[in-house]
């Protein structure tokens, strides 16, 4: 493998409790994964990327029976888990382990700190802050694939390759420039366990236009949607494929009472139909007898007034002011939408974490009458009144 860097492929439980015990002296790793998604409920982990100096592996997830070594990895709170674009990998790393790898570092979280584009890609990451052209050639590759290709491998590997060079460059970066500490929230919330453990019962609140409906066919589509997420993940197939949305939304309208009748529903598959037609005909007799959950209430967005429109142009002309001059971009420092809850009293203190000593009280002076704004060389300077 003479193009392929030098590295460990580790393939064997053993080498793999070998590598995890060197790796969990290190202050941090750098890791990807690759995985498919396409035919199963779970994502199904092919291969693990880390590196750390001159340690630099790829783990056949597929040949190893027991992970266990690397899941004592991810739970060390010594070791800090560096991702580009995390949630991916955390989904994949919560199942293996039931839990939230931490301490993690996200570069794409971090990148806007930097004045990066927010949800910037790796690809064009890699680009901007390295100047290195990464190769697009095997994004949609099967990584299944056993022995796999060199060119795959390679592939993989620069991944963390460069992920390392962007996570040691960007927090000495952002350390230099005392933002280090603006991450710790950010991060914070990507790692909250609700984001990868979703109760199957919850599945029918992403049904479209879920408040239309009421009484019986509310109950169907929450129960049928509850169905739905518990044989996919029994047989471990997407969603999807045994009912779709609309599919269900059409059962609960019609309510068929018999596997003939299910033959008329559109869109639902001959084979969902014939493998789980009597169950769903049950779900369905059961759910209309009884009462549905509550619908959460959707709190519909306030139109600004003529006068609330004026006070978050001036909000938004500051907030433009201070990123322009912090170099960072204005919809990170104060979105949109919490700027319209300030100038409709919604909210007041919506600004948390490190945006707040930044520019919160600037914002409330502002709307208070207690500061005004003054064109000057630079743009704009905040005035307080006497």
């Amino acid at each position: 493998m003479s193009d392929v860097p030098k590295h460990q492929y580790i393939d064997s439980a053993e080498a793999l409790t070998t590598l995890c015990r060197e790796l969990r002296k290190r202050p941090y790793i750098a890791i990807d994964t690759e995985f498919l998604r396409e035919r199963t409920y779970r994502p199904e982990l092919c291969l693990v990327q880390v590196k750390h100096e001159e340690l630099l592996a790829c783990i056949d997830a597929i040949a190893i029976d027991d992970l266990g070594a690397l899941s004592e990895l991810l739970l060390d709170e010594s070791v800090v888990k560096v991702f580009h674009a995390a949630s991916q990998d955390l989904e994949i790393f919560y199942l293996l382990t039931k839990k939230v790898p931490t301490p993690l570092f996200d570069t794409q979280i971090a990148a806007p700190l930097l004045g990066y584009n927010e949800q910037i890609g790796y690809g064009n990451l890699v680009k901007e802050y390295l100047d290195i052209e990464l190769s697009k050639t095997h994004t949609r590759a099967d990584w299944t694939r056993r022995p796999l290709p060199e060119q795959q491998i390679q592939y993989a590997l620069d991944d963390v390759i460069h992920l390392e060079s962007l996570y040691l460059g960007m927090h000495a970066q952002l350390t230099e420039q005392n933002r280090i500490d603006w991450l710790a929230p950010e991060f914070a919330e990507q790692a909250k366990v609700e984001k990868y453990d979703q109760p199957a019962g919850e599945r029918w609140k992403k049904v479209r236009n879920i408040q239309r409906y009421k009484g019986p066919a509310l109950s169907i589509i929450q129960q049928l949607a509850r169905w739905r997420e518990v044989k996919a993940r029994e047989i471990n197939q997407p969603r999807n494929w045994l009912l779709k949305d609309d599919v269900i939304v059409s059962l609960a309208q019609q309510r068929p009472d018999s596997l003939k009748e299910l033959t008329h529903i559109r869109s639902l598959e001959r084979k969902t139909r014939e493998k789980f037609g009597a169950e769903i005909l049950d779900t369905i007799a059961k759910a209309a007898e009884i009462s549905p959950d509550p619908v959460p209430a959707i709190k519909k967005k306030q139109k600004l007034t003529n006068a609330n429109l004026a006070k978050l142009q001036l909000l938004n002309a500051w907030v433009h002011q201070r990123a322009a001059e912090l170099e960072i971009a204005p919809s990170l420092l104060a979105p949109q939408k919490l700027l319209e809850k300030m100038v409709t009293g919604d909210g007041i203190n919506a600004l948390h974490g490190w945006r707040e000593p930044l520019i919160g009280d600037d914002l409330q002076s502002l709307l208070e009458g207690r500061a005004y704004l003054v064109a000057a060389e630079n743009g704009l300077t905040l005035a307080n009144l006497k």
